[in-house]
């Protein structure tokens, strides 16, 4: 278990002892550590900037700060706001001068009237979910925060914090981002709190108060203040930060928006979690029970990580659709503006266990309910699997949907177990497979596959129905959704249609001497198509204006070139995106045996 245990204060002003981070994951390196080779999964993808472009330190950041004068320093939830003051403040007074420090937290409405301002977006007490927050930042402020004024008394003003650039005050911007991950595991560890709130809760509700309220208003709010920001900074290591002018991350955001975008990946064990990715990816922390996901590109919780003079740097990804929504999606930023629209992610059952059996939301569910603008429209492709294994997809043709509803409700009440295959469809899935899941269609993977998830991107939208009564990770049981399920539950998707309708047939459309390109269609619902490019020495390939997801399904690794010269080699279930305005790229095969590279785009408008 990866932890630090130290004084600090909650959000940044509480005093506790309190462990700041719960996971048993790494903290991603301040500086670059490159893997033994370039064929290796690198869980530390970084964009090279050249030289000079991120500053280590708070010595470094106070230096600066010091020949402003006057600064604002805003940022992320979760960043610990007291470590932050504490350690600027001791460089500063080092260097003879005087400060003044205003807390935009001090200024937050009082708890009780934020609660209740933000209740009707958190859904039910015991439900996952709440809607999407229609609030802004400004919102949760008393008016007089931004009326506040420099002290001309002090050498040094400072307004720090979560929403520190509400006040109205001509000076630089500082910006502290925060990765969601590493937010995520100081919230497991109770030393943050979300914002505006200062009592701790259980994982779930923080949890769901980020997703719904907190993430969308400083998103909003991280937006609306780009173009003032000076300086960003890295703020994910306790007692370190890194950062950059604001200047050098948007040349660094045009370039990677026109040649080669690979997200930092992340890594979470469940109960369901197997053993491929341990067993594959020699770089993960091995000291763990299993692994069920990998966050490959749900680009929500995602980050770009920049490079210079071996220092790092994490943004989160928004940064760049903020700023370069037409370089990469090309003809399609016009309907997805800022949010990017595929996901890809790892589902390890490998030794592991069955996922729970489940659907997700209509397109009308998703929006009027949660608030979202697209629904979780899936597929599962098997990227490895084991002779044995199964994949649970739409009803058996003689289901009975009120039948089912009650045997369901009565395994919840009793804790009894189902027999799941006298109703679901277990489907044999073999190594390449592309499984359609498109909203309504009950289903699950099962045991020993290693699934490449290629979806749209919202992400937490799972309405599971059995779960083979288990408890999760600490003990406890997880969600049931039923009522959920059966309003989005689509009864058609049975018999013979499953097999029709639901699994992709594989059509080559073009081929030469040595490659070939194999289409898997998508369902009607899905917005996505799928493409896997089969070749021995190199292709050529062009968007089309169009952004393209792609991982080596097969092979070694494969070098990838673009339009303007960018190089890079990717190994073996890398996930890489080649943004529409990359225009073409080749691929050239590093390995001995024939590449497969899969490549999930957006359909035609």
């Amino acid at each position: 278990m990866n932890s630090n245990k130290v004084t600090d204060q909650v959000n940044g002003y509480m005093p506790e002892h309190i462990l700041l981070r719960k996971s048993s994951q790494r903290l991603m390196p301040g500086t670059l550590n490159r893997p033994d080779t370039e064929m290796t999964y690198n869980i530390y993808p970084a964009h090279s900037l050249g030289e000079d472009k991120i500053f280590n330190g708070y010595a470094s950041l106070a230096k600066w700060i010091v020949q402003q004068k006057n600064v604002i320093i805003d940022g992320y939830v979760g960043v610990f706001w007291g470590r932050v003051q504490s350690a600027l403040n001791q460089q500063i007074i080092n260097a003879g001068l005087t400060i003044n420090w205003i807390y935009s937290a001090a200024y937050l409405k009082p708890v009780s009237e934020i609660d209740a301002m933000v209740s009707p977006f958190l859904g039910e007490p015991e439900s996952v979910w709440g809607t999407k927050c229609l609030l802004t930042l400004k919102d949760l402020f008393e008016d007089e925060f931004s009326a506040q004024s420099p002290d001309e008394g002090y050498d040094i003003n400072i307004v720090v914090g979560s929403g520190a650039s509400l006040i109205d005050w001509n000076v630089p911007i500082i910006y502290i981002d925060l990765p969601k991950n590493e937010l995520q595991y100081r919230m497991r560890a109770g030393s943050i709190t979300n914002l505006g709130n200062n009592r701790l809760s259980d994982p779930i509700s923080m949890y769901k108060r980020f997703y719904f309220v907190d993430w969308v208003l400083l998103n909003q709010h991280k937006k609306s203040i780009l173009d003032t920001i000076t300086v960003i900074a890295d703020g994910q290591w306790i007692d370190e930060i890194n950062w950059m002018l604001k200047t050098d991350l948007i040349e660094g955001l045009n370039q990677v928006s026109k040649s080669i975008i690979r997200v930092r990946p992340w890594f979470e064990p469940g109960v369901w979690g197997g053993q491929w990715i341990k067993q594959h990816l020699s770089q993960v922390n091995k000291e763990v029970e299993n692994y069920a996901w990998s966050f490959e590109l749900i680009v929500p919780e995602n980050g770009l990580v920049f490079e210079s003079n071996g220092y790092l740097l994490e943004v989160s990804f928004d940064f760049l659709m903020f700023c370069n929504q037409e370089q990469v999606l090309g003809r399609h930023a016009a309907q997805f503006g800022d949010e990017f629209p595929i996901r890809f992610d790892f589902l390890d059952t490998y030794d592991g266990g069955n996922l729970s059996i489940q659907c997700h939301p209509r397109l009308k569910y998703i929006q009027e309910l949660f608030g979202e603008n697209i629904t979780q429209d899936e597929t599962y492709y098997i990227l490895d699997c084991k002779g044995d294994a199964q994949v649970y997809l739409g009803f058996r043709e003689d289901i009975d949907a009120a039948s089912f509803k009650n045997i369901l409700i009565d395994s919840q009440n009793r804790n009894v177990e189902v027999k799941i295959n006298d109703f679901v469809q277990s489907l044999p899935a073999k190594k390449h497979d592309l499984f359609l899941i498109p909203n309504g269609t009950i289903h699950s993977a099962g045991v020993n596959n290693m699934v490449l998830e290629i979806s749209a991107t919202p992400y937490i939208f799972t309405f599971k129905m059995y779960d083979w009564l288990r408890l999760d990770m600490d003990g406890n049981p997880r969600p049931i959704n039923i009522e959920h399920a059966f309003k989005n539950l689509d009864f058609d998707r049975k018999g013979n249609r499953v097999q029709e309708e639901l699994i992709a047939k594989p059509q080559i459309i073009e081929d030469g001497e040595d490659w070939q390109l194999v289409h898997l269609p998508t369902h009607q619902q899905h917005f996505y198509d799928v493409h896997r490019i089969e070749f021995d020495n190199t292709i050529s390939i062009d968007t089309n204006n169009g952004c393209h997801v792609m991982m080596l399904v097969e092979g070694d690794a494969v070098l990838v070139e673009t339009a303007n010269g960018t190089k890079q080699t990717l190994a073996y279930a890398e996930t890489f995106v080649i943004p529409a305005a990359a225009k073409n790229y080749k691929l050239t095969n590093q390995g001995k045996g024939r590449a497969k590279v899969i490549k999930a785009f957006l359909k035609q408008i």
